[in-house]
């Protein structure tokens, strides 16, 4: 059997879709003056404000050393509040700024934007979701 080639490699499918998709958010973050990364940290906080950097951590499926540095410029726009725990000063929670808040609806516009741009069906959308949560072995979770 010889190598498979690079075409018919699903890694290299996959790689392509990933950057793909980050470039799509490339531009309308860059006029917010955030980072792709960023805005991920933002979507979790909307979701479930204050949030502990571990938390935050292992949904993103990032390491404290990555995220610490990336919240911190966050903190440093004004988009985030980093505070000890009441309970334990080792722990920092991470909670949305008022500016953070006012950001929500531009970000919603970006998604909007970058949904309409991929030429996918939204059924087509929810299967490849459904499958790249599989590979990466994340729980299928039904949209909200």
């Amino acid at each position: 059997m010889g190598i498979i080639r690079i075409d018919e490699q699903l890694c290299f499918a996959l790689h392509a879709a990933s950057r793909a998709m980050t470039g799509a958010y490339r531009e309308p973050l860059r006029r917010l003056e955030i980072t792709y990364p960023q805005y991920l940290v933002l979507l979790l906080l909307w979701e479930q404000d204050e949030q502990t950097i571990s938390e935050l951590g292992d949904r993103l499926r990032l390491d404290s050393g990555t995220l610490s540095p990336l919240v911190r410029r966050l903190e440093v726009r004004g988009l985030v509040e980093r505070v000890a725990s009441t309970v334990d000063e080792r722990r920092v929670h991470v909670r949305l700024s008022d500016d953070g808040r006012r950001l929500g609806p531009e970000i919603v516009d970006v998604q909007r934007c970058v949904h309409e741009n991929l030429q996918l069906e939204p059924a087509e959308a929810a299967e490849l979701r459904r499958l790249a949560r599989t590979v990466a072995g994340l729980p299928d979770r039904p949209p909200a």
